[in-house]
């Protein structure tokens, strides 16, 4: 599980880059990389991370679910994934 701090600084990241993605949007159509410096650097969508919806564990992250792939396959044999089920041969 990971640390509530690093949920929270994500969202945080998450909400200043939608906040300012329409000045980026201009300020780069302008060619004004100065006030585009000026920006928060969190305001980049670069810099934004995937993390698992239920721990927030930033790695081995599956897009399709929003989840890591340690929860995907927890979840999948408990059968809480529609359409999912373990493969066997």
């Amino acid at each position: 599980m990971a640390k509530e701090s690093m949920k929270a600084r994500e969202v945080k990241r998450a909400r200043l880059v939608k906040k300012y993605a329409a000045k980026r949007t201009q300020l780069k159509a302008e060619g004004n990389y100065d006030a585009l410096q000026a920006l928060p650097k969190n305001a980049s969508p670069v810099r934004l991370h995937n993390r698992c919806k239920v721990t927030g564990r930033p790695k081995g992250y599956m897009r399709q679910f929003g989840i890591s792939r340690i929860q995907f396959r927890e979840m999948a044999s408990q059968g809480l994934i529609p359409g999912i089920k373990k493969a066997s041969w």
